[in-house]
């Protein structure tokens, strides 16, 4: 096993201390890479998973939340359920005011898909 796929294998979502807790302000990332498996078929599926929040006592390093995505390269699993999936991981550890997760599949059968969870 190569040395990143131990740390992919080994990933965990790390909080760190939000640096300005007094003030409201948005985080946005994307992740243009993301990558699974059709549950029924086992194709790949691209997408691009967007991450807005307000943090509340924490934020997420970038490295572990990287690490974490490309956990799901070699998953089947649905679009569905995996952006879930990471909004569920992302609430559970940040506890932030405000999240929401966008997983923008590109089209695979002339379908796109497009799932949003937010709080």
């Amino acid at each position: 096993m190569k040395y990143g796929e131990k740390e992919i294998q080994e990933a965990k979502l790390e909080p760190w201390p939000n640096p300005s807790p007094q003030r409201d302000y948005e985080i946005s990332i994307s992740f243009p890479e993301f990558t699974c498996l059709c549950p029924r078929s086992g194709y790949p599926d691209f997408a691009t998973i967007k991450i807005t929040y307000t943090p509340n006592e924490w934020i997420v390093e970038l490295k572990s939340l990287k690490l974490f995505l490309n956990q799901y390269r070699d998953r089947y699993i649905s679009h569905e359920q995996a952006t879930c999936e990471i909004f569920e991981a992302l609430d559970q550890i940040l506890k932030p005011k405000k999240l929401k997760v966008i997983g923008d599949f590109n089209p695979r059968g002339n379908v796109h898909t497009v799932i949003t969870v937010e709080k």
